[in-house]
């Protein structure tokens, strides 16, 4: 399709262009790179801050610094992306994450990693809506929609688990320096595919201003949001700071929805997160990434830990888990949504995940891999993968072109924000019941080898306090899923008029039980 073609008025590109699919692929490796780098570098930590001299106390922050520049930038970035184009948003966002990731690797202090971490997040924040917001303005066709939402969904979901993997290679193997470095080669081949193959459709871009304080408050509200809930984690719910970001966090929000309400260009139109279905697909699947974050953490925890696995047998451990995702998403997802509605997707695949969860509270320190871990682990994998799919395509359905970025950036931020709770909130539960069990049984404990099975015995006890509460979490995204969300199934469309007049295609709602 010539560029000429390209830029017809009043075609959809997804409909016609025959490049849609090549570009599909360098917005997946793009998307692969940004949620690798959310587990990777985690496994990598313990040498970082060996090599680099970090204080305990200031460990936290190689993740913490990336979590609240990506958490607080998404809605500005996502925006960005609307306003100055969704391909350019994109090949920029690649370039500065190259940049940041190199910079990382290359750090010889402290200060430089923390540095190189904030920028990565804050070009994750750029490149992640931009990504998601390409594919919803370039597949349009049902069918179409149905797969290509089907590849990112099985990445988005089990990107992380591949990141274990990668990151206990490249740490035992190499050096923990080339968990950055990693990122480079991802980075230029996306980018450069990217540039030559991605056309948007032209009327996509949305020409109003920037709503300044809109950005001011969404961001900082978002920073506080996020270290609160890091905060928690280190220093416990009670600790003045911890309150004083969520106070702080609660009055820039609200002051943010009201601005919204009132300016003339918001950064965040209202309409985005008040639509019902949205609203639903937002609300539900933030849920299940608290539920997700956890069980990666106490997994990891509990393998590494009481089993003694090596990091790499670690990350071998969760490939059922992404088998389970992938299956789930490109072939149950993919081949149902278009004959479903979506709640009948998502809320039956928070319940396989459920299930699997409700496994793993029979975890003790002798539990079997094969017997207990791999099932759950493909249930898991299967649940999640399955919702997934049409939850990441119905948050971009019907909403207008122009916003589509900021409303890809709110997929992204409810993730991000359920990631931050998720980890806050599941550790808090865990860390609680452990000390309570150690300090219930230690006093019976006379040799040293008892008192170290009375430790190993807390800490299991702990994660399947806490995983009991991750199954109450996926129950209650079920429900929402399926009570809230009432959108039909994306092959019957209807065109509705919009607030200014212009048309947007719009899911054919049915009755909600």
């Amino acid at each position: 399709m010539s560029e000429t073609a390209a830029k017809a008025p009043g075609r959809a590109l997804g409909a016609a262009d025959p490049n849609r699919w090549k570009a599909l692929a360098f917005i997946a490796i793009a998307q692969l790179m940004v949620v690798l780098d959310a587990t990777i570098v985690n496994i990598a930590l313990p040498s970082a801050q060996q090599d680099l001299g970090i204080s305990d106390g200031n460990r936290q922050w190689v993740v913490t610094a990336y979590a609240l520049a990506f958490g607080g930038l998404l809605l500005f970035g996502g925006r960005i992306a609307d306003l100055w184009g969704r391909k350019r948003a994109f090949v920029v966002g690649l370039g500065g994450f190259a940049a940041a990731s190199a910079l990382g690797g290359a750090a010889t202090n402290e200060a430089m990693m923390f540095g190189a971490r904030a920028l990565q997040g804050a070009f994750g924040a750029l490149l992640a809506p931009a990504a998601l917001s390409l594919l919803a303005v370039m597949f349009t066709d049902a069918k179409e929609r149905a797969k290509a939402f089907g590849i990112y969904g099985a990445i988005a979901g089990g990107g992380g688990a591949v990141g274990l993997i990668l990151g206990g290679f490249l740490t035992e193997y190499l050096d923990w320096r080339w968990t950055f470095f990693v990122n480079i080669p991802f980075a230029i081949v996306a980018a450069l595919g990217a540039w030559y193959v991605i056309r948007e459709p032209q009327g996509s871009r949305n020409r109003s201003t920037l709503d300044i304080p809109g950005v001011i408050l969404s961001t900082l509200g978002l920073v506080a949001l996020v270290y609160g809930f890091t905060r928690a984690e280190s220093d416990g719910w009670s600790d003045a700071t911890t309150i004083g970001m969520f106070v702080a966090s609660g009055v820039l929000l609200l002051a943010f929805v009201i601005v919204e309400a009132r300016v003339k260009a918001p950064l965040l139109p209202l309409r985005v997160v008040t639509e019902r279905n949205r609203g639903g697909v937002y609300l539900s699947l933030g849920l299940a990434i608290i539920a997700m974050f956890g069980l990666f953490l106490f997994l990891t925890y509990y393998l590494q830990i009481v089993k003694g696995y090596s990091p790499v047998k670690t990350g071998f451990a969760f490939l059922p888990m992404i088998a389970g995702m992938i299956t789930g998403s490109t072939q149950i997802g993919t081949r149902l949504m278009t004959r479903v509605a979506p709640r009948l997707l998502m809320g039956p695949g928070f319940l396989v995940a459920a299930l699997g969860m409700l496994l793993l509270t029979q975890l003790e320190i002798g539990s079997s891999y094969a017997a207990l871990l791999l099932p759950a682990m493909l249930l898991l994998g299967l649940g999640m993968g399955t919702a997934f799919m049409p939850a990441m395509s119905l948050a971009t359905l019907g909403v207008k072109p122009q916003d589509a970025g900021v409303a890809s950036a709110m997929v992204n931020t409810s993730q991000q924000v359920g990631g931050a709770i998720g980890t806050a909130l599941l550790n808090t539960i865990a860390a609680s019941a452990t000390t309570s069990y150690i300090a219930d049984h230690i006093a019976g404990a006379s040799s040293r080898s008892q008192q170290q099975l009375v430790q190993a015995q807390g800490l299991v006890q702990g994660y399947t306090a806490a995983i009991w509460f991750a199954v109450g979490i996926l129950v209650a995204a079920a429900l929402i899923a399926l009570t809230l969300i009432n959108a039909g199934r994306p092959g019957g469309t209807a065109v509705a008029s919009s607030e200014e007049g212009a048309e947007e295609e719009l899911p054919v709602p049915v009755v909600a039980h």
